[in-house]
């Protein structure tokens, strides 16, 4: 059974990844309506990504005992100046969902949750992934510039992204 702070803390959770699905839709629609198709794809393969972080935590929850409680999620921007603009939202995006998997992890050590520890470790590693991923693409952006043949190397580039469900044990 899992405590009654923990369930909370992964009930944030689970608002915090769908809003990461909402606010990378967001994203796809802005690139979309820019001609940016590559990089639109790349952000389709996140809102999949995010909706299965979701879910993991929500099916967790549930086999440990807990009641998943389902809050308002809040409406994300839908303007940038540019795919670095947006890039650099991501990536400040994905350090304060770090931070929030951090404090999970912290909160269950401090309730001598192992399984939820084991749970979440994965977690650690795929935010690692995720702002690198970010880094990797606001360096390409700033190295090219957002004009020409450069921006359309990327976006073809992008294009070529799949979502794989992730396996977290």
């Amino acid at each position: 059974m899992i405590s009654k702070r923990m369930e909370e803390e992964i009930n944030k959770q689970i608002n915090a990844e769908i809003y990461s699905a909402y606010l990378y839709l967001s994203m796809e629609a802005y690139f979309k309506s820019v001609n940016l198709s590559g990089f639109a794809n790349w952000m389709n393969v996140q809102v999949q990504e995010e909706m299965s972080h979701a879910r993991i935590f929500f099916d967790y929850l549930d086999e440990r005992g807990g009641r998943v409680e389902l809050f308002a999620i809040e409406t994300p921007p839908k303007e940038w100046k540019s795919p670095l603009d947006v890039f650099e939202a991501t990536y400040k995006h994905e350090q304060k969902i770090t931070a929030l998997i951090n404090n999970l992890m912290n909160i269950a050590a401090e309730e001598k949750d192992y399984a939820t520890m084991k749970k979440l470790q994965w977690f650690v590693d795929e935010q690692v992934e995720e702002e690198g991923n970010d880094v990797k693409i606001i360096e390409d952006l700033k190295l090219v510039g957002e004009k020409g043949n450069g921006l359309f190397m990327i976006d073809r580039e992008l294009s070529q992204r799949t979502f794989t469900p992730p396996v977290t044990d």
